[in-house]
């Protein structure tokens, strides 16, 4: 069960407008699905105010708490924004026009034209943001002569936070972002350019955690008029999703599985099955399937579906016998987390967690049924776990030394060893299984 951060609103929720799915941008690959127009140029139905705020403590507040901001906010709103000939209008001061509606993963198109004087951005599922701002005059903050369209709010250096390259049009003309976001990963086109490629968007708010699995847009404002029209968004779908974090950088990977039978794979061959181009593990059964070839540093990638409250695993570096959460350098969790009979789960025992020795940040799973997607990263003791485009586990085993019912685990330290899956008993499945090795 995936944690939604809900936002209780002073407003009434309301019905989104349909347009053409057309797309006025230079793309990488068509889009597909309808968008839904989510402006409809005349009032601000749809949207409410809201000031720059870690979603997390908005969502903890009483319901009288919020409400009561909520309230507030809509106040400073109406005074500073205003729909005007078909465009939304800012006047350089507020609140920020926030979308009624969270977004998990989704595709947005929008234009927007402003002046020299401010300084603006989009914050995605509420966290700041792809920026905007002016890059013309001599006397710059840094950073500010790259143009507009990076992730401003990342650290210094890390992939996402400068644009490749100043796309700009000149003030007084309209400018047209295409924004692409699965999980916490952001592409960024600005007027055809594509200046951020899958990046990261780190959490602004915390930086030991990721962003939010859902949460609105929202529009920043910050010192001088800006407009924006043509706002349309298209929510994308699991299968799709998967498939551009599959497809975003996927040199060098060899496949494990055709899809058709077990040939490659070794260990408990008997209780797994292969099953319209997945591989399922017996119910009632279990025990580790493992690759025929043993890997040191890795990256591998899977697809998983999980019946409820399913447990399996992912088998790291395993020796070929024995139980791999122990005697592997490690289990990682593929676990129905939030099913009621886990109630009283241990962190380390959470899905995408270092079994019994590293806790996976919780709340990005897909609803059981749905084929989630992960790429785990395993280089030395370090082990990094992304989980349908955000990152929820990146640790070092060797610093671990207190473990799960003080159990220790001698094989954590392992160098190299066999890949698979660990079964428990239920009717999980996996498919598009590739692995590439590192130097």
């Amino acid at each position: 069960m995936s944690t939604k951060i809900k936002t209780v609103l002073a407003l009434s929720f309301a019905i989104l407008f349909l347009s053409p799915a057309s797309n006025l941008f230079s793309e990488d690959a068509p889009s597909t699905g309808q968008f839904h127009s989510i402006f409809n140029g005349q009032d601000l139905k749809g949207w409410h105010g809201e000031a720059t705020m870690d979603p997390r403590k908005l969502a903890a507040m009483s319901d009288e708490q919020r409400a009561e901001k909520m309230a507030q906010w809509q106040i400073d709103a109406a005074k500073h924004w205003t729909a005007q000939d078909g465009e939304l209008v800012n006047d350089g001061h507020g609140v920020y026009l926030t979308t009624d509606k969270s977004y998990g993963d989704y595709e947005l198109l929008i234009e927007y034209k402003t002046v020299p004087e401010a300084d603006s951005g989009i914050y995605l599922k509420s966290n700041p943001q792809v920026q905007i701002w002016n890059h013309e005059d001599t006397n710059l903050a840094p950073g500010q002569d790259k143009g507009s369209g990076g992730l401003w709010n990342n650290s210094p250096g890390a992939p996402g936070k400068d644009p490749t390259e100043i796309a700009d049009r000149p003030f007084g003309q309209w400018n047209e972002f295409r924004i692409l976001q699965v999980g916490s990963r952001t592409s960024v086109w600005l007027n055809g350019k594509h200046i951020v490629d899958h990046a990261i968007m780190e959490n602004y708010w915390d930086r030991q955690t990721p962003i939010v699995s859902e949460g609105p847009i929202q529009l920043q404002t910050h010192g001088g008029e800006i407009r924006w029209r043509n706002i349309r968004v298209r929510e994308i779908q699991p299968d799709e999703a998967n498939r551009i974090l599959q497809t975003a950088n996927d040199d060098g990977f060899t496949s494990l599985f055709d899809g058709q039978d077990l040939s490659g794979w070794a260990g408990a061959v008997e209780n797994y099955e292969a099953v319209d181009g997945s591989i399922r593990c017996k119910p009632q059964t279990g025990g580790v399937l493992h690759t025929s070839e043993e890997y040191s540093d890795f990256v591998a990638r899977v697809e998983f579906k999980l019946p409820p409250g399913a447990n399996n695993g992912l088998a790291i570096r395993y020796p070929g016998s024995g139980d791999t959460a122990y005697v592997g350098m490690c289990e990682l969790q593929v676990l129905d987390t939030e099913h009621p009979k886990y109630k009283n789960l241990d962190p380390r025992q959470a899905h995408g967690s270092a079994y019994g020795m590293l806790a996976a940040h919780r709340g990005y799973l897909r609803p059981t049924g749905q084929w989630n997607y992960q790429e785990v990263t395993v280089q030395g003791s370090k082990i990094k776990v992304e989980l349908n485009g955000t990152i929820i586990l990146d640790g070092d085993l060797a610093g671990v030394n207190e473990f799960l019912a003080d159990r220790p685990h001698p094989g954590k330290d392992r160098t190299s060893g066999y890949f698979g899956f660990a079964g428990h008993g239920d009717a999980v499945e996996f498919r598009n299984v590739s692995i590439k090795r590192l130097p």
